[in-house]
């Protein structure tokens, strides 16, 4: 009698799904690990980051970003492995549901903190004030209509605007990584213009990248050809008078 109650096969995943994983985890670590301790912090703990004046002010909206961030970053560099999907396409459906709801709380509370917090000009200026606000909005953006086009069994639209919303929401990274180079090479933190500028192109890098994957490696479905069954009339030989 043959047991109906078979393990599913174990995921495998491919050397270059192995590279694309702990890339994106080293890439993300130091603004996640940041971030929990500032929640740690905020819940109680000790003292460890510069005290930000902000998160006494309203901490919850703080903490749901940085929770709602972590999640987005870490748990939608799965959804970049084709292994996951075609093993495990359930798991790959249950990933992005909690991804995308994830990823629209980090921008509404990240539109929330930017509008609402009083930052000093070496902080934020109206350049990265309206960078935020335009980004945010279409971090939300790129997330309905993702979810609008997989319901619609559109993938291609899905992918691309999954894509272009992880590059938004991993924009704290990469602003991370150029910000230490900046003071290993300047000396000093970038304050005031130097700082906006920086931390916008850190998007505008972000999107740069995305759009040379999508470009590259995401193609959209062929449709197939009308009347692609017909016989072709010009091969046929005419008949002369």
């Amino acid at each position: 009698m043959i047991s109906s109650n078979r393990k599913a096969p174990k995921l495998r995943l491919g050397k270059w799904e192995w590279v694309v994983l702990g890339a994106i985890f080293v890439y993300s670590f130091i603004p996640v690990v940041g971030g929990l301790i500032r929640v740690l912090e905020l819940a109680g703990g000790p003292q460890i980051a510069p005290e930000n004046p902000r998160a006494s002010f309203a901490p919850t909206p703080i903490i749901l970003h940085i929770l709602s961030s972590s999640l987005f970053c870490v748990l939608g560099a799965f959804q970049f492995l084709p292994s996951l999907r075609h093993q495990r396409p359930a798991a790959h459906r249950a990933i992005g549901w909690l991804i995308a709801a994830a990823g629209c709380v980090s921008a509404l509370t990240g539109l929330w903190m930017t509008h609402f917090y009083v930052f000093p000009q070496t902080l934020q200026g109206a350049a990265l004030y309206w960078a935020r606000i335009v980004l945010g909005t279409a971090m939300v953006g790129c997330i309905i209509w993702a979810v609008i086009a997989i319901r619609s069994r559109n993938i291609f639209q899905h992918s691309t605007s999954m894509v272009r919303a992880y590059a938004i929401g991993q924009g704290a990274s990469t602003q991370t990584v150029l910000g230490i180079t900046w003071i290993i090479f300047v000396g000093f933190e970038a304050t005031g213009p130097q700082r906006d500028g920086m931390m916008i192109f850190a998007w505008v890098l972000n999107l740069l990248v995305a759009e040379i994957l999508i470009r590259s490696i995401l193609k959209p479905a062929k449709r197939p050809r009308k009347n692609s069954s017909l016989p072709n009339m010009s091969s046929t030989p005419r008949n002369e008078a």
